[in-house]
């Protein structure tokens, strides 16, 4: 079967040759544990979209019985029987509602919600309906005469449009509806950055309370989104409101991969041997009691591997968000911040009070609130046992981690490039062979970041954190020719420089003494930069005088040497 990347239409799945990872046992749990609206809460790219639609598949007039052949809620031929095909379903997707202004943003609104409506043109002919009910209909799917698709519906028919909708649906079937929402939380998000926030919680919270507070039409709703936006927020007076979150036990296997689901999707494309690394990078996530991995980095990396067998692993999910909470949280991290940080990237945990509700005007107001997102937003998951407050936070896999890393990399280089005359004066320290400054500005800038120890990795990669940090310094002066595990001699060196204007070459080998002896860990360094015959590349490029260094690092300390 083919691999399903960004497929979240549940009927092209079922019917195109795609692989399916059972989740319809979702369906018996919403209707055996009854909730009349119902709130999922998980990260991005873990189901959310394609549970929605397979819940609209199933509920909605005219379902295609077959497509749930073999399948698990098929077992269950009483739910069935009642439920499968019953019901008008109303189904919208926010996750598109983006834009930089609130005009922006209500016209998009409009338009999601006026193509729903047009599924619905037999309303316009309904024998069931009045005149009166048929305008309201025709309020909500109206068009431009320009051809551009942009519904005119009013501020007040927007408002009332999935309360009118739901009550004209019930009316015309003489059955209740059933709406699904979408990524409920992204034009809040959206909102925020761009600074229609009010606006647009207005504009959300009257939608919303309109639909979902009292209406004799709705016989189920199923909310689905990143955050558990705050009730004052938007859910105001909503009593009936069920919030199931990454941290309840209920439906925490339906969302995310278990362990046997990726057991058994690796060996059905005969991949079995790659079992452990698919764990260490993509699994970690505590939902609930269940362990579960991403699905989008599970089939992402199968697919990879069905192409090419020695593919590496590599972070699919870094490329579905601009990743900005972390940036914020570095921003905002003070030095108690800072080495907790250092503790969770090395491996370790912290136990944090966590805010499970909040408003997206919250979010940065503090850093307990930061450190609530990323665990909600899946940077960060639980282990052990919490008091559903307080967790024990830990970074979930080495996909994650080296998310973490890049985003420290790319924060510490803006921190570093803020103070040029000090970034001058370190850079101009090479060239002169002073390894005294070398030493002091870089143990200096050492401190200021946040240590990342590749304590898991092979003995010739534990300095790549402190690689990564020189280089990004290096590369201040632009007119340096610097190159990065570059071929010469007989091996390949740290880090080579060429400075044409001089006729000057350096090269830099780094060493992690694990024992924190530095002095021993900078004759290695020189060591092998003679043996290698690392200075050859810079001989052969017209380099007339060459400066070797060595330079050991050990936690935020660093000695650097050269043989003159």
């Amino acid at each position: 079967m083919k691999l399903p990347i960004g497929i979240e239409d549940f009927g092209k799945i079922r019917t195109e040759g795609f692989y399916y990872v059972d989740k319809t046992g979702m369906i018996r749990e919403l209707l055996n544990n009854w909730g009349e609206v119902n709130l999922f809460t998980r990260p991005r790219r873990f189901g959310k979209s394609l549970n929605m639609n397979m819940l609209k598949y199933f509920f909605e007039y005219g379902c295609d019985a077959s497509l749930f052949d073999g399948l698990a809620i098929q077992k269950e031929q009483g739910l069935c029987d009642v439920y499968m095909g019953k019901y008008p379903v109303i189904s919208i997707s926010l996750k598109d509602v983006s834009s930089r202004t609130f005009d922006g943003a209500y016209s998009m609104l409009r338009s999601i919600i006026g193509n729903e409506a047009m599924r619905f043109p037999f309303l316009k002919e309904s024998s069931q309906l009045t005149e009166e009910e048929k305008g309201l209909y025709e309020q909500l799917v109206t068009i431009d005469t320009s051809g551009k698709s942009l519904f005119l519906m009013s501020e007040d028919a927007l408002t009332n449009s999935l309360f009118t909708l739901s009550k004209l649906l019930h009316k015309h079937y003489g059955q209740k509806a059933i709406l699904l929402i979408d990524e409920y939380d992204v034009p809040l998000d959206k909102a925020q950055h761009s600074g229609y926030y009010d606006e647009m919680v207005g504009l959300i919270r009257n939608l919303f309370s309109r639909v979902l507070k009292s209406n004799s039409s709705l016989h189920l709703a199923v909310l689905t989104g990143c955050l558990r936006i705050a009730r004052e927020s938007i859910f105001t007076g909503l009593n009936n409101l069920r919030v199931l979150s990454i941290a309840d036990v209920e439906y925490d296997e339906y969302f995310g991969f278990t362990d046997a689901e990726v057991r058994d999707m690796l060996h059905y494309y005969s991949l079995d041997e790659k079992y452990e690394l698919t764990k260490t990078w993509y699994d970690g996530y505590r939902f609930g009691n269940t362990d579960v991995y991403c699905p989008w980095d599970v089939i992402n990396y199968c697919a990879k591997l069905r192409a090419d067998p020695d593919a590496a692993p590599r972070p699919f999910w870094v490329n579905t968000s601009g990743n900005d909470i972390i940036l914020t949280f570095l921003r905002k991290t003070g030095p108690a911040s800072r080495r907790e940080l250092e503790c969770l990237i090395n491996g370790g945990t912290v136990r944090k009070k966590i805010r499970q509700e909040l408003t997206y005007r919250d979010i940065y107001q503090d850093m307990d609130n930061l450190w609530s997102v990323l665990f909600t937003t899946g940077y960060l998951t639980q282990c052990g046992s919490t008091d559903g407050r307080t967790f024990q936070l830990v970074i979930p896999n080495l996909e994650i981690r080296e998310i973490f890393t890049e985003q420290i990399y790319e924060w510490f280089q803006k921190e570093a490039r803020k103070d040029t005359p000090k970034l001058d004066a370190f850079c101009a320290a090479f060239p002169l062979g002073d390894t005294e400054t070398i030493e002091t500005l870089f143990t200096a800038y050492l401190k200021k970041t946040i240590s990342i120890r590749d304590t898991g990795a092979r003995k010739e990669q534990k300095e790549n954190f402190y690689h990564g940090i020189l280089l990004g310094l290096l590369s201040h002066r632009e007119d340096w020719i610097i190159s990065s595990n570059a071929e010469s001699g007989a091996g390949y060196s740290d880090i080579l420089i060429e400075i044409e204007d001089s006729n000057i070459g350096i090269v830099i080998e780094l060493k992690y003494p694990d024992n924190g002896n530095l002095e021993t860990g900078c004759l290695d360094a020189l060591a092998q930069i003679e043996e290698k015959e690392y200075t050859e590349r810079l001989l052969q490029n017209g380099m007339e005088a060459v400066i070797k260094y060595g330079i050991a690092c050990y936690k935020k300390t660093c000695k650097v040497a050269s043989p003159g």
